[in-house]
């Protein structure tokens, strides 16, 4: 007959078990929650176009370190020129007229992370008003060093919305940027097949730059 001590070890085990089980659901939970915030779509400004969302509008003095589909990567990592930390705090813009829709803090290797919705036109080439069918997207800004936009807010193309960070130290500072034509979808995992409608971001800004003036 097993001892009282054995049989309080397999106790204590199996009551560990169920805690580690608990936290791991809690926390696959979390990632997989889609942002609290849905507008309508009559809400949503209409872009009058796509520029770059660091070095605005074209990029100037960052390259994309992990373009979209290297690795299976789901987006896009903007990274200063010059590497490693050295674009720490630098400004992140919004890559068009939008609204916000989360802003939060999600940790593991999100950490701060920014979501605009945009209207667009579904002609490639052409923004605003006249210029064909319209679109919901949206575009994601994630590991953030900080956020300056709270979700509700409505945001210009160009404006500031947070500073390039680590993901609270997780990594070397960059901005993982992501665009998507399914919107308010969980926030997924940044690698893999894009099952929530992650497109290339740079060739769609390419085919939906603002007008010449």
């Amino acid at each position: 007959m097993p001892s009282r001590a054995l049989l309080l070890a397999v106790a204590l085990a199996l009551a560990l078990l169920a805690l580690l089980a608990l936290v791991t659901l809690r926390a696959v939970t979390d990632r997989e929650r889609p942002p609290a915030r849905w507008p309508d779509a009559a809400a949503i400004p209409l872009a009058d176009g796509f520029d770059f969302p660091v070095g605005a509008p074209d990029a100037r003095g960052y390259r994309d370190a992990q373009p979209f589909g290297l690795n299976q990567h789901l987006g896009s990592d903007w990274n200063g020129v010059l590497g490693a930390d050295t674009d720490l705090g630098d400004p992140v813009f919004a890559a068009a007229a939008g609204l916000v829709t989360e802003a939060a803090d999600h940790g593991g290797g999100w950490g701060n992370v920014v979501r605009v919705v945009h209207r667009v036109s579904s002609a490639p080439g052409r923004a605003g008003a006249g210029a064909g069918p319209e679109r919901v997207v949206e575009t994601l800004y994630a590991h953030l060093d900080r956020i300056d936009v709270r979700p509700g807010d409505l945001v210009t193309r160009g404006q500031p919305i947070g500073t390039i960070g680590t993901a609270h130290g997780r990594y070397l500072a960059h901005l993982h940027f992501e665009l998507r034509t399914s919107v308010g979808v969980a926030l997924g995992g940044g690698y893999g097949d894009p099952a929530l409608g992650q497109v290339d971001p740079t060739a769609f800004i390419q085919a939906h730059r603002p007008p010449r003036r």
